[in-house]
């Protein structure tokens, strides 16, 4: 057995590091995390220093009982988890494990870190080992037990007066808002209409250029001058009648710019970038750079391509830098290298100088060698990282920008500009995009626009003007590169956290995710505005950026962690203790008076219920029952009027009967509306409006259906369950426990035979969903049999299908 045992957190590692290190070593990976806060109310003692109570995580057990074999017979081990705060807490927990265990007696422990899966960088590693950092280790469980805190006090809270299933994260919660608030900034900005006047100029060897009116009678034109059509009309005239289709250069201004190349990537601004060019969620940006991270194979050799993906440093290596520059030399040229390497300061003051940017381990593995032996994804993202990294050792680009002003009438300036580029420097290999050129007045765009000579003095050509009406636009919803911007400048999270903090949002469905742009739903509005008049300290930005300046200060030691926490703790509980004393759920809900209802004289409301957003005829103190209406797919809260509001609750209601005298229902579900007919048939209208949808069109939809289940049978086996149908993705066996896909090397499923049929289902591996389904069966007969029948009781229906005496009351109004 080998002397030396390295664990790190990742499978995909282990045969490469074992290439590098040799028979002495004995490579294990933990799978991430090993243990964690109990999941439960309790996990941290916080009348005893905020003592955390640990429990194995169930999955990467038997990950862990290898861990624990292989140190019996080593003399060393390292440590080598990823370095971040979270890899030092992962090696962390396993040291105490196996010291608790008395695995280590007698055994080195060393913690190693490389930013880099190369030979060199993972042999100087081991050879300068460190101790695990009580630090980082202190400021991660500070950061974990602040989250825990959080989310086991507050969401009972707001299961208590919103809705069961909600939670409030510490982090999630601010970018929560950040969304909700630029909502309401769109939903009441009023657009205000603005007119620009261009003209075309003409030079004597009949070059044209545009230019857009600047200043009349040496006034600069506003965004707002013209305050209506009339008045830019009027403008246009005159300086039809006074120009005489002449005007005069008045001044030509030419510029030379040095557009200097940006930093080599961060988590940040690779997350950006790869959505902006790429199209790339935060998400699978991160899973993809973990891979190129890990190790590809190349080759038939597993190489790691790409230096580590969490860090907030700018900082480029000595050994980066000179592969980088020797790449540059070798394929564009010595004058695209300039004198000395370029170093870039980081803006981050939390920033972590061990690290480095993201770069790829090698500037000699040039994207296209490599093309072949990687996904296409994977690909792109290597060659972006890789083209950011040469770039940013580059000389600068130069371009030339001119500006040309034409004077009508001795009245009107126009001005025309536009830029060259002479040199593209850097560009050649990266474009910058707009949201990062640090000068807004430029274009990050490789694309030139010339200006024609012209000279000082000379008269030119000017044809009639031309008006253009714009109107003002509210600021962008955020998109997932937009977020990221916003949450690193307000220092909200840290890198490792962004890509969690937009897939937690979207997946508990506080935020969709809409033409690439984030919209809040019904519950993320309700859940922020509690949050921002309940426990406005804990969603504010400054304070939630302060508490990240906290942790990093813990992680270099400069602040003690415990006194932290009884700050934060002594605080947010005993607001939690007033909030569920002081707040009504009916003020927790904001529900919205819409009027009256005509027919029972009966409040209505919109609200945020049990099952989501819906709207009520009455309350719950009226003698007779409230009657709800479900808000259909899309729909907001304050969309809802009066009037809709009505309608609303009359579903679902019968639309008419089909050809056979059944009745033809139309509602909204679970899965958003549909038509009942037949009695026990529903077809799904997703596409359509319920409240305005015809009976023909719908009758319509059942005939096809009923078309469609005519021809479903294929085969059917006297004395036998088992059946040969026809699906939507092809021919299927069903069979009363499950249903099969039948071969596709099956040309006609009406050849199969019985004995056939069996054969194929006995042949393909029973899937989950039907060994669930299967289990749920015998469970419900075993349940019949030993369970004595009570009275049935009759369901309580949900908010979306309850009727009422209402909707008979306005179906015979309608009639």
């Amino acid at each position: 057995m080998s002397k030396n045992l390295l664990i790190v957190e990742s499978p995909a590692k282990c045969k490469t590091l074992l290439k590098y290190l040799g028979d002495s070593y004995t490579v294990l990976a933990s799978y991430g995390h090993v243990r964690d806060l109990l999941p439960k109310s309790g996990a941290v003692n916080t009348e005893h220093n905020f003592e955390p109570t640990y429990e194995l995580i169930e999955k990467n057990i038997k990950h862990l009982d290898a861990i624990r074999e292989a140190v019996q017979d080593a003399t060393t081990l390292y440590l080598a988890t990823d370095p971040d705060r979270e890899g030092e807490i992962i090696s962390w927990h396993i040291n105490e494990i196996l010291t608790k265990e008395g695995l280590l007696q007698n055994k080195e422990v060393h913690r190693v870190v490389f930013n880099e899966i190369t030979k060199p960088a993972v042999l100087e590693a081991i050879q300068h080992p460190r101790a695990i950092s009580p630090h980082l280790v202190n400021a991660q469980q500070a950061r974990r037990i602040l989250d825990y805190l959080v989310g086991f006090n507050l969401s009972p809270l707001l299961w208590k007066k919103i809705r069961y299933g909600l939670s409030a994260g510490r982090v999630q919660s601010p970018a929560l808002r950040m969304i909700v608030e630029r909502e309401s900034e769109i939903e009441s900005f009023k657009s205000t209409p603005y007119w620009k006047i261009f003209s075309d100029f003409i030079s004597d060897s009949k070059q044209k250029c545009t230019a857009q009116l600047i200043k009349i009678d040496d006034k600069k034109i506003d965004q707002f001058h013209f305050a209506n059509s009339e008045d830019v009309d009027a403008c246009v005239q005159k300086i039809n009648e006074t120009s005489n289709g002449i005007a005069v250069v008045s001044e030509v201004e030419k510029k030379i710019r040095k557009r200097q190349s940006a930093p080599p990537f961060t988590t940040s601004t690779l997350q950006q970038e790869a959505v902006r060019k790429l199209g790339f969620g935060t998400k699978r940006t991160m899973q993809i750079a973990q891979k190129l991270y890990e190790g590809m194979s190349i080759g038939g050799t597993t190489t790691g391509l790409i230096t580590y993906m969490r860090t907030d440093s700018t900082r480029l290596s000595d050994e980066g830098i000179k592969s980088i520059r020797a790449v540059i030399g070798s394929i564009y040229g010595k004058e695209y290298l300039p004198e000395h390497p370029r170093q870039f300061v980081n803006k981050s003051k939390n920033s972590q100088e061990a690290h480095e940017a993201i770069r790829p381990v090698s500037a000699e593995i040039t994207p296209d060698s490599i093309k072949t032996y990687l996904e296409p994804e994977q690909f792109r993202l290597y060659q972006l990282i890789w083209r950011r990294a040469v770039a940013s050792q580059m000389i600068h680009a130069t371009i030339q920008t001119s500006a040309v002003n034409f004077e009508v009438a001795n009245r009107f300036i126009f001005r025309a500009t536009g830029s060259q580029i002479l040199h593209p420097g850097f560009m050649s290999v990266y474009q910058i995009s707009n949201e990062e050129v640090s000068n807004s007045s430029e274009s990050a765009s490789d694309e030139s626009t010339i200006i024609p000579e012209f000279n000082q003095g000379e008269n030119v050509g000017c044809e009639s003007p031309r008006s253009t009406e714009h109107s003002t636009e509210p600021p962008p919803r955020y998109s997932e590169a937009s977020l990221v911007k916003a949450l690193e400048e307000y220092g909200i999270g840290r890198p490792s956290t962004y890509a969690s903090i937009i897939s937690t949002l979207v997946s508990r469905q506080y935020v969709s995710l809409e033409e690439k742009q984030f919209k809040p739903t019904d519950t993320g509005v309700v859940l922020n505005d509690f949050l921002c008049n309940h426990f406005h300290k804990y969603v504010d930005y400054g304070f939630t950026a302060k508490l990240e300046d906290t942790l990093d200060e813990i992680s270099r030691g400069e602040t003690e962690w415990l006194p932290i926490l009884n700050e934060f703790w002594n605080e947010f509980s005993n607001q939690v203790k007033e909030k569920d004393i002081s707040v009504t759920r009916e003020e927790a809900i904001k529900e919205r008076n819409l009027g009256v209802d005509p027919v029972s004289g009966r409040k209505v409301t919109v609200r945020y219920g049990r099952y989501g957003p819906h709207v009520q005829i009455g309350t719950r103190e009226d003698v007779e029952k409230p009657i709800f209406g479900p808000l259909l797919p899309g729909m907001k809260s304050n969309d809802v009027t009066l009037e809709l509001a009505l309608d609303l609750c009359t579903l679902p209601k019968e639309l008419g009967k089909d050809e056979s005298g059944e009745a033809v229902t139309v509602g909204v579900g679970s899965f958003g509306p549909y038509v009942r007919f037949d009695k026990t048939k529903y077809i799904s209208i997703k596409d359509k409006n319920p409240l305005t949808i015809k009976l023909e069109d719908v009758l319509v939809l059942i005939n096809e259906r009923r078309e469609f289940d005519k021809n479903k049978i294929i085969k059917e086996f006297a004395d036998s369950e088992i059946k040969i149908l026809n699906g939507m993705y092809g021919a299927y066996i069903a069979t009363p426990d499950r249903n099969v896909r039948i071969p596709k090397t099956i040309l006609d499923p009406k050849t199969l035979t019985l004995a056939e049929c069996v054969q194929i289902v006995e042949k393909t591996p029973i899937s989950r969903f039907a060994r669930f389904k299967r289990a749920k069966k015998i469970v419900k007969k075993a349940t019949k049999k030993t369970v004595k029948k009570t009275p049935k009781e009759t369901p309580k229906e949900t908010p979306a299908l309850k009727t009422s005496k209402r909707k008979k009351t306005v179906k015979n109004e309608k009639q």
